[in-house]
């Protein structure tokens, strides 16, 4: 009769992500929901009333991707780094509980499965192995190798590449964080190596993760080969390792990331391979904030450092986004001015270079253009580039906005 009701209702201390996990079952079972209550991301059964059934998955890990529900078996099947942050596999949960791995391949798996869950495609990686993409039944069986990029593989091994490897630095606050690292393919452990910082350090993403780099890995390789070591760290408030992780940056967005990753530089300068005088960082979009935000409050330990169609001032960032983790100006006043990199232009020290499309739809060319005003009035010199009519992926000019960053690496580290 039209009559609306409250159906169900979940609450959190902080936020609740937002995701596409939300699944209606047939013959009214009721649905499936993600939650982080317990402490870490896990499925729920809940019945058409509202009230939970049952927790379908449980432990201490978090599930990173649901694939669906099949009916006629009762398997709930999903992605989840169960062994390591760093580590994806693709699993299903029977309708006792029990929990079994569909894929058996090393680093990151994921999963599209057909209607029916009679077949499903496994496309897997490593940091230092290319994308190999299978078809199975539902037994596991294999059908054919669909994708197994061997004419990249092979091009690869003709290529002096060096091997990402991982390791693991503890901060001040005594906080385990995970990175990998890039060496010179010559790398000799008696010198001293310039160090090029890459992030992304958003809420809930990772750039540590088992798994191929694509792009950004080629481009990381030439810089190795130039004689950089590459270093990549994710950050509190990245995923995969649990609610209290994820969630210490509410009202504070940018703070603890900013603060994590100059330990990161402080931990590398210490370190007997490392020139800590020409330390420098990378990063777009979220990660360009980073960067931004490390020139100007941690101008003391970074050298030179490029930002990407950086966020500068959150007050100018969507909505949806942005009053999740910071509430709204209004609330948190202290939240979005002392974490917007427009607002410490004034202790810029070295080499900076800040990069935006003018048409950019995501993150507002607005941002940069306070970004500039500021460092204008405070005196700083600075870098800048922008790309005439370019979204926020930049996409056409990508050659020439790579080799321009490595110019820049190049000359000013």
């Amino acid at each position: 009769n039209g009559t609306s009701t409250l159906f169900f209702k979940e609450e959190n201390k902080a936020y609740i992500e937002v995701t596409d996990n939300l699944t209606f079952l047939d013959k009214n079972a009721g649905f499936i929901w993600s939650s982080t209550m317990d402490g870490f991301h896990h499925l729920y059964h809940y019945n058409m009333k509202g009230q939970m059934v049952k927790q379908i998955t449980k432990g201490n890990w978090d599930v990173t991707d649901f694939y669906g529900y099949d009916a006629a078996s009762g398997n709930t099947y999903f992605q989840a780094a169960m062994n390591s942050p760093m580590k994806k596999g693709v699993y299903r949960a029977d309708k006792n509980g029990k929990i079994l791995p569909v894929s058996k391949e090393n680093g990151t798996c994921s999963a599209m499965f057909s209607n029916g869950y009679k077949y499903r495609f496994i496309t897997s990686s490593t940091a230092n192995s290319v994308p190999v993409a299978r078809l199975f039944d539902a037994s596991g069986k294999l059908i054919r190798t669909e994708k197994e990029n061997k004419e990249v593989a092979e091009s690869l091994s003709k290529t002096k590449l060096s091997p990402i490897e991982f390791f693991q630095c503890t901060t001040s606050e005594n906080i385990t964080l995970n990175g990998w690292m890039i060496k010179p393919p010559d790398f000799d452990s008696n010198k001293r190596y310039p160090v090029i910082q890459y992030m992304y350090g958003g809420p809930n993403s990772q750039t540590v993760k088992d798994e191929w780099l694509g792009l950004n890995g080629m481009w990381f390789q030439l810089l190795a080969q130039k004689g950089y070591i590459i270093v990549s760290v994710d950050n509190r408030g990245t995923g995969a390792r649990g609610e209290a992780f994820n969630k210490c940056i509410y009202k504070q967005l940018g703070k603890l990331e900013t603060m994590d990753q100059m330990e990161v530089a402080k931990w590398l300068g210490k370190q007997p391979y490392v020139d800590a005088t020409r330390i420098g960082a990378w990063g777009w979009s979220y990660g360009g904030y980073m960067t931004s935000l490390l020139i100007t409050k941690g101008a003391d330990l970074f050298k030179t450092c490029i930002a990407v169609a950086p966020v500068t001032n959150w007050k100018y960032y969507d909505s949806i986004y942005t009053e999740r983790y910071l509430q709204t100006p209004q609330l948190n006043k202290e939240g979005y001015e002392e974490n917007s990199p427009a607002n410490f232009t004034d202790k810029l020290k070295g080499n900076y270079m800040i990069i935006h499309g003018t048409t950019d739809d995501n993150v507002h060319m607005q941002n940069a253009m306070e970004m500039v005003d500021a460092l204008v009035k405070n005196k700083k010199q600075f870098d800048s580039f922008f790309y005439p009519n370019k979204a926020h992926g930049i996409s056409g000019v990508r050659l020439h906005l790579y080799k321009m960053m490595t110019d820049y690496f190049t000359e000013n580290l």
